[in-house]
């Protein structure tokens, strides 16, 4: 990963060890306070947000959560946890390089680990960013993220299969040119086949993340541990098993007059 001069036990320091392993370990992504102290009382290394589990919290689209809100709830995050927190700082939250460095600022103060910056413009009809600023917007924020010394990890995103641009030789070289400028970790989010995400791996020399989401293949840890995948997101599908779980109760209140949720959480606490 980028080296620089960082602070001897922040979280920064603490998260980037993570990544040396033989991998790879679980970015666990919370969705509330509550849901991140359980994760990690269960066990995990490190705790992620995620931007469409936010947005729903609030009722909003995915990615209108806007940047005081998401900085403010992973604050909440890292506050509440003694583990290392990454955010989904989507797009930067603005187009220009500046932007991106500006966020990357505002996530180091705020006490985060690391975030991510994706190249998704927010526009779905022209979703991703050209090329060249796309890249320029990365050397941004990794130079405010080196600027700060506190050990602080960039993810860099590649959106294009999130959008439906299956163009594997336009990914690869986008995460090339991400690392080149500073990106301590890549990301292409729903790379379709495993070969993909070999691919991935064997392009670049800086930890590869693989998202997997509520409609990821099935695919096990130690497959991908064999594909060279360092780290392992989970978006938004913590929150989304959560979710189905709680409205399914609740319809069925409605729908029967019927309350017998209540009996299979009794048999799961054992009392």
């Amino acid at each position: 990963m980028a080296g620089s001069t960082v602070m001897a036990c922040g979280p920064g320091t603490r998260f980037r060890d993570l990544h040396e392993g033989a991998g790879p370990f679980v970015l666990a992504n919370a969705w509330s306070v509550g849901s991140a102290m359980r994760l990690q009382a269960m066990g995990f290394a490190a705790i992620g947000t995620s931007s469409a589990a936010l947005a729903a919290e609030y009722g909003l689209p995915d990615n209108q959560a806007g940047r005081d809100r998401v900085l403010s709830h992973a604050a909440a995050l890292a506050a509440a946890t003694s583990l290392p927190v990454s955010a989904d700082l989507e797009d930067g939250f603005g187009p220009r390089p500046e932007d991106c460095a500006e966020t990357i600022r505002m996530a180091i103060s705020a006490g985060l680990a690391g975030g991510s910056i994706e190249d998704f413009t927010g526009d779905e009809m022209r979703p991703i960013h050209d090329f060249d600023l796309a890249v320029a917007r990365v050397a941004a924020a990794a130079a405010a993220a080196k600027a700060s010394g506190t050990g602080f990890v960039l993810t860099a995103r590649a959106e294009n299969h999130a959008w439906g641009r299956e163009d594997l030789g336009d990914t690869i070289a986008r995460l090339r040119a991400f690392e080149a400028v500073g990106a301590d970790v890549l990301f292409a989010p729903n790379l379709p086949r495993m070969d993909a995400v070999r691919a991935v791996c064997a392009a670049v020399k800086r930890p590869v993340n693989v998202l997997m989401g509520p409609t990821s293949p099935d695919w096990s840890l130690e497959e991908l541990r064999a594909a060279g995948v360092r780290r392992v997101s989970l978006g938004h599908a913590l929150a989304k098993v959560a979710e189905e779980a709680w409205t399914a109760a609740a319809a069925a209140v409605l729908r029967d007059g019927r309350f017998r949720y209540r009996s299979a959480a009794v048999e799961r606490l054992g009392r």
